[in-house]
């Protein structure tokens, strides 16, 4: 699904644009469509051509415009959810393939980007997992640990960041981790696919899949493609309506660029381990754009459409950033993506659940959206063509981790506690109140009503109800979208999709007018 916010722009999308294809306009077949153009779909269908399948791909805005965009575009085998975590969710054995994959994830986009020559400031360089000031180091000596019980046996505990120029706490350093431009890297693998034989349409939404053999791809243009196996791979799929959503949970996460003075901030990645987390990387800058680095800082998440306080979260990012690092200058760049955090700390790659066999899906990124959609490349591509994979089973989209039962519990109660806005008043109590660039939920009787006034003073309406699961979605301020605090999906200011699980606009307006729900002004 593509996404395209108005408020803020990542550094990615400042510096490294990719021309777009156009659209589907007939009928076609290939042995393989696959449905989103980020780094799961482009990864996967790069590795099917190489293994002589034909395929297609299909998204409804450009390559790389979903989250693939939004990254910080760590590539890392240090785990967001810790391993001690993974290892009590999946066992020993499971921590070790998780371990396994990521790094093997790492190695393929280093193969790829040699086999290419894509020029994609691809780096390797160290990781280090950060403790937190006046606290032990008992957490640090437990991931430690397990991560050797994962088989990353270099992993260390040293006594301060060597990175970092003042005093800091202990940290684990984790080695051979890399860094690259996410868009400059599907930049290279787009041409990599279309000199493959690989076809790519954008501007192109799919209305419908329909399994079977073969299965038929329905786009909202009219066209059909025909395929023998079918991916959805659209950070969040649509077509999984129910089983999947209650198994993971949306996230927005905030990032800010500062300029910094070449050299001092060594080159790593970094993590913390407060709550809410951070997370960090160096990223160089043309000299056209600064005569410094760039340092890119995240974290400060929360679930999506459950918090209105984007300033304050920017605010602590910046405090907390200056406080670690206090070299850094202005802040040059401001942007916010989201993250799909499943209950068990891994991702969901394989067969989609309560559908036919040759429908896949990859999602639930957890906060490693490169390596979890490299691992989806490769661990579809080997399910397509019937050849086993050991990691099949440990990203099984119908697995049962039972004891990540209490999360799975804690995540569906929050989700039903967010239709209690069915029966709570609107943000304000008239269309008046809304000002010009901004927007509002208003109670229109027995429904609620999304409202938006542009900046010439004309108002746009259109139901506040989700396509999806019907929850009432919420105005985003930061990015200037309605999001929905249920399942994540999300729209533009006047209410047309950005990204799903659902997959249809907002109700147009007229059709509420007509039942006299809501009155022009």
């Amino acid at each position: 699904m593509s996404e395209t916010m108005e408020q803020t722009k990542s550094v990615w999308m400042q510096l490294g644009q990719i021309t777009s294809p156009a659209s589907l306009g007939k009928d076609i077949q290939s042995d393989v469509c696959i449905v989103g153009a980020g780094i799961a779909g482009m990864t996967t269908a790069y590795l099917l051509l190489r293994e002589g399948k034909t395929v297609v791909i299909l998204d409804d805005g450009a390559v790389g415009a979903g989250q693939t965009q939004r990254t910080t575009a760590h590539l890392s085998n240090a785990i967001d959810d810790r391993y001690f975590k993974i290892e009590n969710w999946h066992g020993i054995a499971g921590s070790r393939l998780a371990a396994e994959s990521h790094t093997a994830a790492i190695d393929r986009i280093e193969s790829i980007i040699n086999d290419e020559k894509i020029a994609c400031d691809f780096e390797r360089l160290d990781g280090y997992l950060l403790g937190t000031p006046g606290e032990s180091v008992e957490l640090l000596e437990k991931e430690l640990l397990a991560a050797r019980r994962a088989g990353l046996s270099q992993v260390e505990l040293l006594p301060n960041c060597p990175l970092i120029t003042f005093d800091t706490v202990p940290c684990l350093r984790f080695p051979q981790q890399g860094q690259f431009h996410p868009l400059k890297y599907l930049a290279g693998m787009k041409q990599a696919i279309q000199r493959l034989g690989g076809l790519i349409f954008t501007q192109t939404r799919v209305e419908k899949i329909e399994s079977g053999q073969p299965t038929f791809v329905l786009t909202y243009l009219g066209a059909t493609v025909t395929a023998s196996s079918v991916v959805v791979a659209t950070n969040s799929p649509f077509n999984d309506f129910v089983t999947i959503h209650t198994k993971q949970a949306a996230y927005i996460s905030y990032v800010l660029g500062f300029e910094v003075p070449k050299g001092s901030v060594g080159k790593a990645l970094y993590w913390d381990t407060e709550d809410p987390y951070h997370y960090v990387r160096l990223q160089t800058l043309p000299e056209t754009e600064s005569s410094g680095d760039l340092l890119i800082v995240g974290g400060e998440d929360h679930k999506t459409g459950q918090a209105k306080d984007a300033e304050v979260r920017y605010r602590r990012i910046e405090e907390w950033a200056r406080k670690w690092f206090p070299t850094i200058g202005k802040v040059l760049y401001r942007w916010s993506g989201q993250v799909l955090e499943t209950i068990d700390g891994l991702a969901f790659i394989g067969r989609n659940p309560l559908d036919r066999p040759n429908v896949y899906i990859a999602t639930g990124d957890s906060g490693q959206g490169m390596t979890h959609g490299t691992i989806a490349g490769i661990l579809l591509t080997d399910l397509i063509v019937g050849r086993q994979n050991p990691w099949a089973t440990l990203y099984d989209p119908t697995r049962k981790t039972l004891r990540a039962a209490g999360r799975y519990a804690q995540e569906n109660l929050n989700v039903a506690a967010q239709y209690t806005a069915w029966v709570t008043g609107g943000d304000v109590d008239s269309t008046q109140e809304i000002a010009p660039g901004t927007g509002a939920i208003v109670r229109a009787g027995l429904s609620k009503v999304a409202a938006y006034r542009d900046e010439h003073g004309v108002l746009h309406q259109c139901s506040a109800v989700c396509p999806h699961l019907g929850c009432i979605v919420e105005w985003n301020r930061n990015e200037s979208t309605w999001d929905c605090p249920c399942h994540g999906s999300r729209f533009d200011k006047q209410g047309h999709l950005l990204c799903g699980p659902a997959n249809s606009d907002l109700e147009n307006v007229t059709s509420l007018v007509e039942d006299g729900i809501v009155a022009m002004e």
